[in-house]
């Protein structure tokens, strides 16, 4: 059983390695300024989901704002909030674009 877990405690450092890495870019490409600037009004993760669903283009996309928003949320804290800024919007366009075509359902004839 000990391989097993040496094979998890790797692939955890692996994933926090690879977060810590897209966040070192990100903080690269997009330096925290300097100056202090105005805040965005706050706002709750069920405010955020709430209105992605309203938003979505179809009800696929509306079901998938929930997991979107989870996955985002759960590494929120690790990243800097301009990074979690760029995630929420690339949510939102995903959701918007009547043209995005998921996985199909499990028994659904159609073929992406």
């Amino acid at each position: 059983m000990g391989d097993w877990q040496n094979f998890d405690n790797r692939a955890v450092i692996g994933r926090a390695l690879r977060l810590r890495r897209e966040i070192d870019d990100f903080e690269a490409r997009w330096p925290i300024p300097e100056a202090r600037e105005e805040t965005l009004p706050t706002f709750t993760w069920a405010q955020l989901e709430r209105q992605l669903v309203d938003l979505a283009a179809t009800p696929a996309q509306a079901s998938m704002a929930r997991h979107l928003v989870s996955g985002t949320r759960k590494l929120a804290a690790f990243k800097p909030s301009e990074m979690v800024l760029r995630e929420i919007l690339c949510m939102t366009w995903v959701l918007l674009d009547e043209n995005f075509k998921g996985e199909p359902e499990a028994g659904s004839n159609e073929t992406i």
